[in-house]
């Protein structure tokens, strides 16, 4: 994955990751079919422990501050698996079909987390809207990471530690929390 996230995708070849993991192109082909497979298999891994993450910080009924903890969490958490990080919302970003399926099916497991965290944070609201809600949460999480992984100019003019306080309010407000 570290390739993936330093080099283009299609410069990155079998023989550079078999360089990199100290083995031959035929012990990595006799691994995986290609180096898509190896990317698919990387991001998999990366979108599954995501998705744990957020199950394992969800917020209790009623805990107002439940959404932003959970959102700035998951900023911080992102931010420790930075490589990875790079090459989902960055380095593969409409690569292919396959990659954006898998971004897609990620992104309604999201959502579907974030609408029961919406729920338990703000009280009775209706289905349809903790499920807006939770589309918008997800959209500022990928656009946030985008920003943090590729340190734009919105990251840099806050520093790492104001930009995850703000996305934390803008979550808030989104939610509709005051």
């Amino acid at each position: 994955m570290g390739l993936f996230a330093t080099m283009p995708i299609d410069e990155v070849t079998v023989q550079d990751i078999a360089g990199a993991v100290e083995m031959t192109s035929a012990a990595v082909y006799y691994h995986f079919a290609s180096k898509e497979q190896i990317l698919f298999e990387g991001l998999q891994h990366f979108c599954a422990a995501m998705v744990a993450e957020v199950r394992g910080s969800m917020p209790v009924a009623g805990d107002t501050n439940g959404i932003r903890s959970l959102v700035t969490h998951l900023v911080s958490w992102t931010g420790k698996h930075r490589t990875e990080a790079t090459v989902y919302f960055v380095s593969s970003m409409g690569l292919n079909l396959i990659a954006e399926a898998l971004r897609r099916e990620t992104r309604l497991e999201l959502v579907e987390l974030l609408r029961e965290a919406v729920r338990s944070g703000r009280g009775p609201t209706s289905r349809a809207e903790a499920g807006v809600i939770a589309v918008a949460l997800v959209s500022l999480y990928e656009t946030s990471m985008a920003s943090l992984l590729n340190q734009d100019a919105s990251f840099r003019s806050l520093g790492h530690r104001r930009f995850g306080q703000e996305v934390g309010r803008m979550a808030d407000r989104i939610a509709g929390i005051a």
